[in-house]
């Protein structure tokens, strides 16, 4: 007589190692938020925070291990019992001032979440699946925006496409399960679909959010929602003080950005600024006095970003000369210095590449959905063959284009060179031409050769100036690069 073959029930194979992981997860998360509340619940009491804030650092190290160097946990301690550190002052300052569910929040969903678990998934995921999984996803919620500001890339894909909530969602649980728990929000103006942003934050509430934003639309309803559910953070455009602000973004904008910074300070938010350098305003936006303006009015962080000459009406002249450039270097790393500098922290997105190992796009630490559902390597670059309507997010980011990137990154040892359209042309035309990878521009499609035929000469002048700096400055060398493992020929 046969015996009847018995099915396994979810506690016998691959389902009780899943649940075990589960279980260790959530008794994981569950420390965090125990420290996390121990910190927040010394308000100006030094010697206690310090002691709750040594105990988030021994549980970062006995779970991340080794994905950090010892020196990092120690240099960690050594800030933290110092209270005339610069970066310790400024942590304080976040602590006394933040709302407590925001910081709690933020700490665990961004703090845990993203980076501990969240990369512990992801480089898991990139071994698995052989192609680049990225740490952040940017998308647009939609190409509408209430301003038609000059120059802005985005304003090209028109005001009639939107992400359903659906897509967004869809997109959110999939990244999930590749350990992606930040998402990042631009457009369009993202806070047109502020109630679909909020259903987001509350349904994925493990998950961290961060809205580039003009500003306007900020009110106190949307900052007592943002309050409440304490996991979305903004970074708001601004080009300089007002003159020069709203003669790109239109008469009374800086006033309500001024107003929308007020209220977001009010609330305890955590935001700043997001900011496109040119060869115009390069010298304003990194002056002590428009520094000490934002800081003044609540900002913790500012984002600089270089001007990228996309789309066919771009104009080239707003390029920053080398000597700009080089300026950027010495300036954002001057503000943010341990000593000196500012109370904000400053990115430079072109010139920190080395903290990073180049450039990020492609997937290999983000990429980028339009509001078509295209699936783009980056913001800048207008190119895909994959739609996250008719893929997998997986599917996504093993379209050629994306494989492409893997395959040739770093695209330049010199890691102040990193893009890959910006100071080496040449490459993404080769990309673009070996996959067949289309235009996502819809409304004026941009060939790869006019796109790059117009950094050309920006890429040649910066060359040597980047390679000086490279070879004469100390700079970084990441332990996990997540480059594509190389097979050496014999």
């Amino acid at each position: 007589m046969r015996k009847k073959r018995r099915k396994k029930g979810p506690g016998t194979s691959g389902e009780k190692v899943k649940k075990m992981a589960g279980l260790k997860f959530q008794a994981q998360r569950a420390a965090f938020s125990v420290a996390a509340d121990a910190v927040l619940k010394y308000v100006n009491k030094n010697d206690d925070r310090t002691k709750a804030l040594l105990k988030v650092v021994d549980l970062t190290e006995s779970f991340a291990k080794d994905r950090f160097k010892p020196e990092s946990y120690e240099a960690a301690r050594k800030m933290i019992q110092d209270p005339e550190n610069k970066w310790m002052q400024y942590l304080n300052r976040l602590f006394d001032e933040v709302s407590p569910n925001v910081l709690k929040t933020t700490a665990l969903n961004l703090g845990f979440d993203a980076m501990l678990y969240g990369t512990k998934v992801m480089h898991e995921a990139r071994e698995k699946y052989q192609c680049n999984v990225p740490w952040l996803i940017l998308m647009d919620p939609t190409s509408a925006c209430n301003l038609k500001c000059t120059g802005c890339w985005a304003a090209e894909y028109g005001h009639l496409l939107n992400l359903s909530f659906e897509d967004m969602d869809r997109v959110i649980t999939q990244g999930k399960e590749l350990g992606i728990y930040l998402y990042m929000l631009t457009g369009g103006e993202p806070l047109v679909r502020k109630k679909d942003i909020i259903r987001l934050c509350e349904k994925h509430n493990d998950c961290e959010f961060h809205a580039f934003t003009n500003g306007t639309l900020v009110d106190e309803e949307f900052c007592n929602e943002m309050e409440r559910v304490g996991n979305l953070t903004l970074s708001i455009s601004l080009e300089g003080y007002e003159k020069v602000n709203d003669g790109r973004r239109g008469k009374g904008v800086y006033e309500k950005v001024m107003h929308a910074m007020d209220l977001l300070k009010a609330h305890g938010q955590i935001f700043g600024t997001s900011i496109c350098y040119t060869r115009a305003n390069i010298e304003t936006v990194t002056s002590d006095e428009f520094l000490d303006m934002i800081i003044e009015k609540g900002c913790r962080y500012a984002w600089y970003f270089h001007y990228m000459p996309v789309g066919n009406d771009a104009a080239p002249d707003l390029l920053p000369t080398k000597e700009q450039r080089e300026y950027m270097y010495h300036r954002v790393r001057e503000i943010r210095g341990a000593t000196g500098g500012k109370p904000i922290y400053a990115m430079d997105f072109q010139n920190d590449g080395e903290f990073v190992g180049g450039c990020i796009a492609g997937g290999r630490n983000y990429c980028h959905i339009n509001a078509n559902g295209d699936v783009e390597p980056c913001v800048f670059i207008h190119y895909s063959s994959a739609n996250i309507r008719e893929v997998t997010l997986l599917e996504a980011l093993k379209q050629p284009l994306f494989m492409a990137y893997r395959d040739r990154q770093p695209f330049n040892s010199n890691h102040l060179r990193p893009c890959p359209m910006l100071e080496n042309p040449e490459i993404l035309q080769e990309m673009i031409k070996e996959t067949g990878a289309k235009s996502t521009d819809l409304q004026s499609p941009e060939s790869a050769e006019h796109l790059c035929s117009k950094c050309k000469a920006y890429a040649c002048e910066w060359k040597k100036t980047a390679d000086q700096l490279w070879k004469e400055h100390p700079h970084q060398q990441k332990g996990y690069t997540n480059y594509k493992k190389r097979v050496e020929k014999q």
